[in-house]
């Protein structure tokens, strides 16, 4: 697979990562050859996070791709921690040592290639965060950090004290949630879609060198359901079905394509335990849209040009 650098880390990664946020929503063969698909494709890079089934997909995936130090060579594994579901967000050094601690029990390894501190945290104390990654770094535990979801203020804040640098950021992005792509067209415009929402988190993170890495490429709002398909999107699918046509691929793989066909690089995040689809996703790494096609997805999804 087609792999690009993952922020300033020089670590390369496939272009596609393999979220397993359901693969506690299988069974024990269906994960074992969805995961064994997955490194068969070339798909090598997989992202957790503790609160996934409440640790569950992690110990479920270890045990699915039978991790050992042969295997684990041979994957790049990603997890998230700072969310105590249903009781706060936490980013103190005591939680995100412990956060680790137990994703590397569960996943059976000694290291993560990459670490996100997942969604927000309105108490951060980012001398904390910077101590608890520094003692992850030194100790080997973790090669590399990222954020979820955070805005440029937000990161400026952690770099200031973090030494290590920020080398990713999971967001929301897909093509009928595209507001951080189409803020560049309505820039001194008096419209909705001209309020400047996320800081140009876009623009700051190329700047900055960190990967984005679109989570829920296929939903629409917020998990409002995925768009292909559906009855509420009949040009937009319309045109992905008719572009996919041309392409010989199937409509799932044009919405991926549609991504990595910006210039910023991104890093896809998929949510599907079915190895067709994710065959299908996988595949969206060897598509290269037309700038005609790109935009006429983005027209279709409703969007305008000034």
């Amino acid at each position: 697979m087609k792999t690009i650098n993952l922020g300033s880390s020089g670590l390369q990664v496939p272009a596609i990562a393999v979220g397993c946020m359901r693969i506690d929503t299988i069974g024990k063969a269906e994960a074992e050859q969805f995961v064994k698909t997955a490194v068969d494709e070339g798909a090598v890079f997989f992202d957790h996070a503790d609160v996934y089934g409440d640790g569950a997909c992690e110990e479920i995936f270890a045990e699915a791709i039978g991790m050992k130090s042969g295997i684990r060579e041979k994957i790049i594994l990603q997890s998230k921690c700072g969310i105590r579901r249903g009781v706060a967000f936490d980013f103190s050094k005591t939680h995100i040592l412990g956060a680790v601690e137990g994703s590397l029990k569960r996943l059976k390894t000694g290291y993560l290639d990459v670490l996100l501190l997942h969604r927000p945290d309105l108490l951060v104390e980012p001398e904390e965060v910077a101590e608890a990654f520094g003692l992850l770094h030194s100790s080997g535990k973790v090669r590399n950090f990222g954020v979820s979801n955070q805005n440029p203020m937000q990161i400026r804040l952690l770099q200031k004290y973090v030494k290590q640098p920020v080398v990713a950021n999971q967001l929301q992005l897909s093509i009928t949630n595209a507001n951080m792509i189409s803020q560049g067209l309505h820039v001194n415009m008096e419209d909705d879609a001209a309020v400047n929402r996320d800081g140009s988190i876009l623009d700051f993170c190329r700047l900055r060198d960190i990967t984005i890495q679109p989570w829920s490429p296929f939903q629409y709002g917020f998990f409002g359901g995925v768009f292909l398909g559906n009855s509420k999107f009949p040009k937009l699918n319309a045109k992905i079905d008719e572009i996919a046509g041309k392409h010989g691929v199937s409509n799932t793989t044009i919405v991926l394509a549609w991504l990595l066909r910006h210039p910023a690089k991104f890093q896809p995040v998929t949510g599907t335990m079915n190895t067709g689809r994710l065959k299908d996703c996988i595949k969206a790494a060897d598509i290269v849209l037309s700038r005609e096609e790109w935009y006429e997805i983005y027209l279709a999804a409703g969007n305008i040009l000034p």
